[in-house]
């Protein structure tokens, strides 16, 4: 497939497509459907076999467990084994896409990401309209685990670069490194390494029933002691064989190795998905070594967090004009009932599911300046409130389902203006959810920028209502 998306823009899927197969853990079978979704989407799960349909965004946050896989949860709803299915869709550059599954784990196929990346090459990758924005690493970020050695840093680079080192004190591993430079290299060099074991390990998991879905051809066995026959035969039938051998490289005959450093390989994969749960697309240099799972997602909250810290240098929108906008006006009045002269959105810069930007240009020809202060221009305190509305209206339609939908507001409290509006100023319209969207009625806080400082803020509540036109 081509893996020369531009880094700069959202990505989505061209159209739904499925796949089959087993979990390795559970040994349910599932179907999983992957689904083309709006810029600032995000990746989000959904079980469509439970009661309400629970969807559960892929977040570092909503992690359970790391002890064989990852797994998120909201509730009672659960999905495991997420790392080879976000691996995948970072090396793709698929930025939005809705995934849905009828089990609580996904298909583990052939234990790597390319049988989803070669689902991702059938369907196709469609560029959106959407600039992405990227969170640059500016300082060293560390994270130790003494009792497990394990070594992570994440550092400044200008593009998104991964290298791991493992050491399991293994005769046959021995210490072995993998580098991805770049992520256009990820579908080749790395998607197709499969997931490893060691046989003690795989004993253990045999005698507590946790691998129900496992087959020979999911994983590379590391054959770590002198193993007996009736060990060898019980191997032989747990995973449906005549028999098994133990090659003199110190794996068992089940496969041949992709690459020399293939176990290498695929911890860097698993770096590659765990760290999809920070939620925001990176630019940086990770070193991991002896990287797992628990580590991948400590490691990924600690980024997480030092983001969320520093985005009070973020909170003001940075307006790019060069940049190409993430919906244009003829967007804009697709989604909205609004017409001149009361439509006040010109443009949207940011989208994600919980907040957008909006911008207005305000010039000496509006309308309200005729009848408004006219020889001292100052744009009306409620039309910058619309202006705010309307921005919020886009990012509440954006999060439903398909359909067309009017907003109607319920409620406007905390309302302050802090600075005037007036001609020759560009309006910067910020809206965040505080809460998430239930039966339709939305919470949100909004902010008007002008200058690089607050003009306006308010609390607005409103209501979506499904359009029959």
């Amino acid at each position: 497939m081509d893996v020369n998306f531009n880094p700069d823009k959202q990505h989505t899927l061209k159209a739904p497509v499925s796949i089959s197969g087993t979990g390795l853990h559970t040994g349910i079978l599932v179907d999983m459907t992957l689904n083309p979704a709006h810029p600032g989407f995000g990746i989000q799960f959904q079980r469509i076999d439970l009661p309400n349909q629970p969807i559960i965004k892929a977040d570092c946050d909503l992690v359970t467990d790391t002890s064989r896989g990852t797994t998120l949860q909201v509730g009672d709803a659960r999905v495991s084994t997420v790392e080879h299915i976000l691996a995948a869709l970072v090396g793709t550059g698929v930025d939005n896409v809705l995934i849905e599954l009828n089990g609580p784990e996904i298909p583990i196929m052939d234990g790597s990401s390319q049988p989803f990346v070669e689902l991702i090459k059938e369907t196709g990758v469609q560029e959106q309209e959407a600039a992405k924005a990227w969170y640059s690493i500016d300082e060293n970020i560390y994270h130790y685990d003494e009792a497990k050695r394990v070594e992570m840093v994440a550092m400044p680079a200008v593009d998104y670069q991964i290298t791991t080192l493992i050491d399991f004190n293994s005769p046959v591993l021995g210490t072995q490194y993998a580098q991805l430079k770049s992520m256009r290299n990820f579908v080749n060099d790395i998607a197709p390494c499969r997931t490893f074991s060691f046989l003690h390990e795989l004993e253990m998991l045999l005698d507590h029933n946790l691998i129900k879905g496992g087959d020979i051809n999911n994983a590379i066995v590391i054959v770590d002691k002198p193993v007996t026959q009736e060990e060898m035969t019980r191997l032989a039938k747990a995973f449906g064989r005549d028999n098994i051998e133990v090659k003199s490289e110190g794996y068992l005959n089940n496969l041949e190795l992709r690459f020399p450093n293939e176990p290498a390989r695929h911890k860097l994969l698993d770096v590659v998905g765990d760290l999809a749960l920070i939620g925001y697309p990176i630019k940086g240099r990770i070193i991991a070594n002896r990287p797992g799972h628990s580590s991948n997602v400590e490691f990924a909250k600690k980024i997480k967090q030092y983001i969320k810290k520093n985005r009070h240098v973020k909170d003001i929108p940075v307006y790019d004009t060069a940049l190409p906008p993430v919906y244009t006006l003829e967007h804009i009045e697709k989604t909205l009932p609004h017409r001149f002269p009361f439509l006040l959105v010109d443009k949207i810069i940011e989208l994600t599911d919980k907040h957008i930007v909006g911008v207005k240009n305000v010039t000496f020809n509006e309308w309200f300046f005729q009848g408004h202060f006219p020889g001292n221009p100052v744009m009306p305190g409620v039309l910058q409130i619309e202006a705010l509305a309307q921005t919020g209206g886009l990012l509440c339609i954006n999060a439903m389902p398909e359909g067309k939908y009017n907003t109607y507001f319920l409620k406007i409290d905390n309302c302050k203006f802090k600075q005037m509006v007036k001609p020759g100023d560009t309006m910067l319209l910020k809206m965040e959810l505080v809460a998430p969207i239930r039966r339709g009625i939305c919470e949100m806080h909004g902010t008007v920028y002008v200058g690089g400082k607050v003009a306006t803020e308010a609390d607005l509540v409103a209501q979506l209502v499904k359009r029959t036109d």
